[in-house]
């Protein structure tokens, strides 16, 4: 609970009027109700805020990787994300997968996301993790990406700039 309501908390503060510079970070994410980490995830790409996956991002979080766009979103080495098929309570508070949930995720994940989810055993009661290198090919890496920015940012020589001579300049 105090996870969700940080991601909740973290996603409106980005969104009331930070500045499309910002970011968000996601460090220790339990997962929760697929409908609120929709309603956030939407919120959070219509801000413009940047991601930055730096740690666990389990359940429902990683519709994260379906609801903002990989350009804005990068992953440390400490990334991991955690896949399970969706469940609720019965009346025994025992946990009972949900069919529907599971589809509702399937359906936001990208392609290449349920091609590697397919091959690693699929959405099922177990979690499956996906960190290093397999996470890259799907979010950038966050390191790569502020090497890459920083070469953009470099400063350059100026180039010489040549003039025209005249008669006058040779004698």
């Amino acid at each position: 609970m105090r996870v969700r309501g940080f991601l909740l908390a973290a996603i409106m503060l980005a969104c009331s009027g930070a500045s499309a510079s910002a970011t968000m970070r996601i460090a220790d994410d339990r997962g929760g109700q697929i409908g609120q980490y929709l309603h956030a995830f939407a919120q959070l790409r219509s801000s413009g805020e940047r991601v930055v996956i730096d740690g666990n991002c389990l359940s429902a979080c990683t519709l994260v990787l379906g609801m903002i766009p990989r350009n804005r979103m990068c992953a440390t080495e400490r990334a991991r994300l955690g896949f399970h098929a969706a469940w609720l309570p019965d009346r025994d508070g025992k946990q009972v997968t949900s069919k529907m949930g599971t589809r509702a995720l399937w359906k936001i994940y990208p392609l290449s996301v349920r091609r590697w989810i397919n091959r690693n055993g699929g959405l099922s009661r177990r979690m499956i993790y996906m960190q290093g290198r397999d996470l890259y090919a799907f979010v950038p890496s966050c390191a790569r990406t502020r090497a890459i920015e920083a070469r953009s940012r470099r400063s350059y020589p100026r180039p010489t700039h040549y003039q025209d001579a005249n008669a006058a300049s040779y004698r």
